[in-house]
């Protein structure tokens, strides 16, 4: 576990033990949360699994799910989530959504919501359910699992990096994935791949070996708990785009869902979701798209003040590395995001803006 995972998993324990989430839930304002995960499946037991923090284990759904319950959530789907948001009814509510539309949706998660009655929402990269996508945070993990050393390029001119030993190689991961995320998009995909081809690793059937295609969604999309949104074409970071490229990838996204699954699509998910990938003009150009809803990954519960900002909610990941109810209870609570604004010198406790922070690990992967 890095540093950094082991400082926040003492924060939410902190939390936890001191009441401060008891005293959350007194002070502030909870309309709903909207949970964010990846992938549900059996867990990986790998020494070296950097991308483990987007998956969940189908027991910690099932326990998550009756621990929002307990707290007092009505679990919803999207489209009462908006209609719960803009007209200020009903209790306290919940959404379930996954992106990326990994089989293991299908395979290990719809039988936890089947089991609860739980409704949920799957955001689609039209590449993805092609299989022409590039997971290049996966390929990343598999070209650094096989090297020894990464050969220097453009983004560690200095020299190789070594990653001979789980330790070296979860280093690695660590400094050449948040290089690559500042970089121009088709330059993340040509830099891994050129690592692919250095280790050896055969990556051109690995979106369609991972990601749901189009038959098995519209077989999906017949399950009375099952909805869909759009998540793009390529799964590019927006912000990074041409204004008439991200328009482009916003609508054709929807255009193609709505032909493919016989559809109307009213929800939009933002690639990585971090304020570096989507800003006020994505926003703006979700809303011109006509979406009733659009998620990010910025940090944060649903309040009053969402309303007005339903192209661009926040949401809560559910992180692979931290599978605890205890956890869950403390972000249900709001206390982590106070508990940040508090740091921050925001002394209001009765509200609290959505930090743009890494309070999960897994904020903006996918």
């Amino acid at each position: 576990m890095s540093a950094y995972e082991t400082a926040l998993r003492m924060g939410l324990e902190a939390v936890h033990l001191t009441g401060f989430d008891r005293l959350a839930k007194r002070v502030l304002e909870r309309r709903g949360v909207i949970f964010a995960l990846h992938r549900v499946k059996p867990v990986d037991q790998r020494e070296f699994a950097p991308n483990r923090l987007l998956e969940v284990t189908p027991e910690f759904l099932d326990q998550t799910i009756t621990t929002v319950r307990r707290e007092g959530f009505d679990i919803v789907s999207m489209d009462e989530a908006v209609v719960r948001l803009k007209t200020g009814s009903g209790a306290r509510f919940a959404c379930f959504t996954l992106d990326d539309a990994y089989r293991d949706n299908r395979d290990y998660a719809l039988p936890v919501f089947d089991k609860h009655g739980v409704p949920f929402i799957i955001y689609v990269p039209e590449h993805f359910a092609d299989g022409l996508g590039e997971l290049w945070w996966v390929e990343l993990e598999l070209a650094i699992e096989r090297l020894d050393q990464l050969e220097a390029s453009e983004l560690w001119p200095a020299g190789t990096l070594r990653c001979r030993t789980v330790a070296e190689k979860r280093a690695a991961f660590k400094s050449v994935y948040w290089r690559l995320r500042k970089m121009a998009e088709a330059d993340v995909r040509r830099t891994v791949r050129k690592a692919c081809t250095d280790a050896g690793v055969d990556v051109g059937r690995l979106c369609s070996e991972m990601v749901m295609n189009w038959d098995e969604l519209r077989a999906l999309s017949k399950h009375p708990l099952a909805s869909f949104g759009a998540h793009t074409v390529t799964h590019y970071a927006l912000a990074k785009l041409p204004m008439d490229t991200a328009r482009s990838e916003i609508l054709q996204s929807k255009v193609r869902l709505e032909k493919e699954l016989n559809m109307d699509c009213r929800h939009f998910c933002y690639p990585y979701g971090d304020a570096a990938s989507a800003g006020q003009r994505e926003f703006e150009l979700a809303s011109s798209a006509g979406f009733d809803s659009a998620v990010t990954m910025r940090k944060g519960l649903l309040q009053s003040e969402h309303i007005n900002q339903t192209l661009g909610l926040p949401r809560c990941s559910l992180n692979g590395e931290f599978q605890s109810q205890k956890y869950v209870e403390a972000l249900l609570s709001g206390a982590p995001f106070l508990l940040w604004n508090i740091l921050r010198g925001d002394r209001t406790l009765s509200k609290y803006r959505n930090p743009d922070h890494k309070l999960e690990a897994a904020a903006s992967r996918g």
